[in-house]
């Protein structure tokens, strides 16, 4: 039998990142169709206010799409890690990467809050601009 260390959270943390990528997934699926909606609006208000409304969430869009991008660029990044590091039996890794998985929790749990934010925002727009 093969003697080596697992490391529980490794799978939990694996298990978010999965949630997560799922997670993003919908956003940038919501961002297109988002998107979408409003190219269709352009054509219909041409009023100077509506524009602008227009112009400053296709700019939110741009920077959220970016964001998600970076974001799963980011999970991937720290997957490779944890299978690098599984292996190994340095604790001091294990809690190296535990502490970046938090951190990336944590600006996962803001940018779902800027995400609902924003979309509430658009809702908003498109209620009182449809």
């Amino acid at each position: 039998m093969e003697n080596s260390i697992k490391v529980p959270y490794n799978e939990h943390m694996h298990f978010e990142h999965e949630n997560w990528k799922s997670e993003l997934a919908f956003w940038k699926n919501d961002i297109r169709s988002f998107t979408n909606r409003l190219s269709t609006m352009v054509t219909r208000w041409p009023k100077e206010e509506v524009v602008k409304d227009l112009e400053y969430f296709q700019s939110e869009f741009v920077i959220f799409g970016a964001k998600i991008d970076d974001f799963e660029e980011a999970i991937e990044d720290h997957e490779a890690n944890m299978a690098d590091h599984g292996q190994l039996e340095n604790r001091a890794l294990h809690i190296a990467l535990t502490k970046q998985h938090a951190a990336y929790r944590m600006k996962m749990e803001k940018q779902r809050q800027k995400y609902t934010d924003l979309k509430k925002d658009f809702f908003r727009f498109l209620s009182k601009n449809s």
